[in-house]
């Protein structure tokens, strides 16, 4: 049976930056993953391009993790976003900015971040040990005890960074709140969160048309983002981002033009006057979305009635989207809930019942947007979890 310093569960972000940090640190490490390969579930981030941080400060940080963020502030203290660019920089991957701060590989590929993470663990010494299942986890004195399907292990140091519940087939099956619960740890509960949502709205004309930085809303919850028309109803972030505060019945508004006011686009409509109502939006907005709004109307702008006006400055402006639903957690982005932050020291990751035990990465109850922050918290919380704390 073999005795480690630090002994990882789950190599995705997390994990694997959090078995860098403890090598880093100087301790004998080792990372176990049930997966035949490492980053099963990051190599599908960003459309397989991997979204691996945003570019924005503190704040915007912070505003990006609705879900328990201000608990990160001593993490990003440690180690944040531009620590995170400066690591991939200093291991030789070349990074881009786009939109909304998005940060990618210049290569578009997600196997270059892995592959990076990889070699770093390599480099350090760290055992990486993939195709191999943990069993069972206890604690006997100041020793974990790891058993798997290969072997058996021992450490002083258990770092916990199997993920939440969100798209099983990666390996997130909620092993690690098993791992917290065998402590006596509590367990929040767990949702679906980042969903693509279910509708009613009549989309099969829309299907498929993204929408640039439109402007989706319900109560006070008000997102400006990218849109998507799905077969079942909206994705993309803007829809992704409204469903942590949805559940179903709810009726959402759909701004097509935030960047005009009503006023503006009222005295647009008057100078095209002379056009088909299509024409005049297509201008505005795709040429699909432009036949769909125009169908129920006059086909000349000028034979708008003052009452026909108001109703298509609402549907551009105001357009209601009924909620029926979200996807399930399986088929959802990330997992709302997890463990207990209250059972956490914020400093080390620590939890504050079993001295050694860590937890890191989605299994935590913190939920983030994509765009970069999810997988911003799991590589900042996998590198404080491996630190050595003096």
């Amino acid at each position: 049976m073999k005795t480690y310093d630090t002994i990882i569960i789950g190599a995705g972000p997390a994990g694997m930056m959090a078995a860098i940090s403890s090598a880093f640190y100087g301790q004998k490490t080792l990372i176990v993953e049930k997966n035949r390969r490492l980053g099963k579930k990051l190599a599908g981030t960003g459309g397989g391009r991997c979204n691996v941080t945003n570019n924005g400060n503190l704040e915007d940080l912070l505003e990006g993790i609705p879900g328990n963020g201000r608990f990160l502030y001593s993490v990003f203290s440690q180690f944040d976003n531009h620590d995170i660019m400066r690591f991939f920089e200093d291991n030789g991957v070349k990074l881009k900015v786009e939109d909304h701060g998005r940060v990618f590989p210049t290569t578009d590929r997600s196997q270059t971040i892995i592959k990076a993470l990889e070699m770093k663990m390599l480099e350090l010494g760290v055992d990486i040990r993939t195709d191999t299942e943990v069993v069972s986890v206890k604690k006997n004195q100041d020793l974990f005890h790891i058993k798997t399907t290969n072997s058996d292990f021992h450490s002083g140091k258990l770092i916990v960074t199997t993920g939440g519940k969100s798209y099983p087939s990666t390996g997130s099956t909620g092993f690690g709140h098993e791992i917290a619960r065998h402590f006596k740890m509590q367990v929040t509960d767990l949702e679906a969160a980042e969903s693509p949502i279910l509708t009613d709205f009549p989309h099969k004309a829309l299907q498929g048309i993204s929408l640039d930085d439109v402007t989706l809303s319900y109560g006070k919850h008000v997102i400006t983002h990218d849109l998507l028309f799905t077969h079942f109803g909206l994705s993309g972030p803007a829809a992704l981002r409204l469903s942590s505060f949805v559940s179903g019945g709810e009726v959402a508004e759909l701004d097509f033009l935030p960047q005009m006011s009503i006023e503006e686009l009222e005295r647009y409509l008057v100078q095209q006057r002379e056009k088909s109502i299509k024409n005049a939006l297509k201008v505005l907005v795709p040429e699909r979305v432009a036949e769909f709004l125009s169908s129920d109307f006059p086909e000349k702008v000028k034979h708008l009635s003052p009452s026909q006006n108001k109703i298509l400055m609402d549907k551009l402006k105001r357009f209601p989207i009924q909620i029926t639903g979200k996807m399930s957690l399986a088929r959802s982005f990330v997992t709302k809930g997890g463990v207990d932050l209250k059972e956490i020291n914020p400093k080390t990751l620590e939890s504050k019942k079993v001295s050694g035990l860590h937890f890191a990465g989605e299994v935590l109850d913190i939920n983030a947007h994509t765009g970069g922050f999810n997988i911003t918290y799991c590589l900042c919380t996998g590198w404080v979890a491996g630190m050595v704390h003096y």
